[in-house]
């Protein structure tokens, strides 16, 4: 894993004492803000090997937020905010490593020139999110100078971002009133569209979903686009989603749409082609694996397998498995072209070829004899440890 900083920009001012693996961060009072528990993760786990993790809080808005890099080798760290009322602190420094990781992983297999990275927001967003709070995280987000460029995730949108934009020049996913590109979910869910008809050329001959039965669980920001692709397409779908206005968005558009109660029931539907989790991560484990109908896994949440060795257990079942951080990637396609002069005709080119890099990985993966997950690691490592030699 890459382990080396190398900043591509510096911004007028720094908030921050930067040093390699960690910043110390202050919060407004001039507190230092640091947590012995990051610093084993980081250090000693498993999930270490990030270069640099940013601890935030601004008392005065209630903001608490965690900034991780991961790698830089290819770039600037490029990756959303996540707005999410955690359990614990540590539970959202957990999240933000394990995503920005992903994102890592994610870039070098979308062929762009960034590196990975994620922020949290640590709180309820309809409870505490604020323009003043999220002004506050831009400032944090302008401390690195360029290191990190970040976007929308679970729990902002578009209008936050044009926000957060106005105290740094590192955002993307604004407005195109603000001279942004506007929701990346539409081209997310094209990209994840990609990746479902490459799985079914490779199992079924026919890079088509008419005729399918998909399943697909959380049909908010990213879902209900994938929903009109697979209908225009000729599948049948069925839904779920814990909030009532995401379903019956719809089924008010689309009443030949089947609806369940949740996801537990939509694994175990009767007949299942295709499962796409398209909610939060974790999705793939140890109980839902055993009982799951479908042939085939391929959604737009981010990391679906909720630990090492769940890949196997799908291969072992022979559930075809499309790796999440490849064939969601058309949302990142699209802000990193932002950061050029956003057109979408060419972004939209860029996410169709998700198609030809989900067929190369099952193509890698039979030939190594390795589930495709495994495979998608080994050629997004390979590019970063070339981007490092060089």
């Amino acid at each position: 894993m890459p382990n080396r900083s190398s900043p591509t920009r510096r911004g007028d001012r720094l908030t921050a004492a930067s040093y390699l693996g960690v910043t110390t961060v202050t919060d407004v009072t001039g507190v230092p803000v640091v947590s012995a528990d990051v610093l084993h993760t980081l250090f000693h786990s498993e999930q270490g090997g990030h270069e640099q993790v940013v601890l935030c809080q601004d008392r005065a808005t209630g903001l608490k937020a965690v900034i991780a890099l991961h790698s830089t080798a290819l770039g600037p760290a490029l990756g959303g905010t996540r707005f999410y009322p955690y359990a614990s602190e540590a539970e959202a420094v957990a999240d933000a490593l394990n995503l920005s990781r992903g994102m890592s992983y994610k870039n070098a297999m979308a062929g762009l020139d960034h590196g990975g990275g994620k922020a949290v927001i640590i709180g309820d967003p309809e409870k505490i999110k604020t323009e003043e709070l999220l002004l506050a995280y831009g400032r944090f987000v302008a401390s690195l100078g360029g290191r990190y460029v970040t976007a929308c995730d679970v729990g902002t949108y578009v209008a936050d971002m044009d926000v957060v934009a106005r105290t740094n020049q590192w955002t993307t996913g604004r407005s195109p009133e603000n001279g942004g590109a506007g929701d990346s979910s539409v081209l997310t869910a094209f990209g994840v569209f990609q990746g479902m008809r490459a799985s079914a050329q490779t199992l079924w001959g026919d890079p088509t979903l008419r005729g399918r039965k998909v399943g697909v669980a959380g049909v908010g920001k990213v879902g209900h686009y994938l929903v009109e692709h697979l209908l225009e397409d000729g599948a049948e779908v069925v839904i779920t989603d814990v909030r009532e206005e995401s379903v019956r968005r719809i089924t008010d558009r689309f009443p030949q749409v089947t609806v369940v109660a949740d996801t537990e029931a939509l694994i175990r539907v009767e007949g299942l082609d295709v499962y796409a989790p398209c909610a939060l991560g974790g999705a793939l484990n140890d109980d839902t694996v055993p009982v799951l109908t479908a042939k085939v896994v391929c959604g737009a949440a981010n990391n679906q397998l909720a630990h090492p060795g769940v890949e196997k257990d799908l291969a072992d079942r022979g559930i075809l498995y499309a790796p999440d951080y490849v064939v969601n990637a058309g949302g990142v396609i699209q802000v990193a072209d932002e950061l050029h002069g956003f057109d979408f005709d060419r972004c939209k080119t860029k996410a169709a070829k998700i198609f030809d890099t989900t067929l190369a990985i099952f193509a890698r993966a039979k030939a190594d004899g390795i589930p495709p997950a495994a495979a998608a690691d080994r050629i997004a490592e390979q590019r970063m440890a070339e981007a490092r030699r060089g």
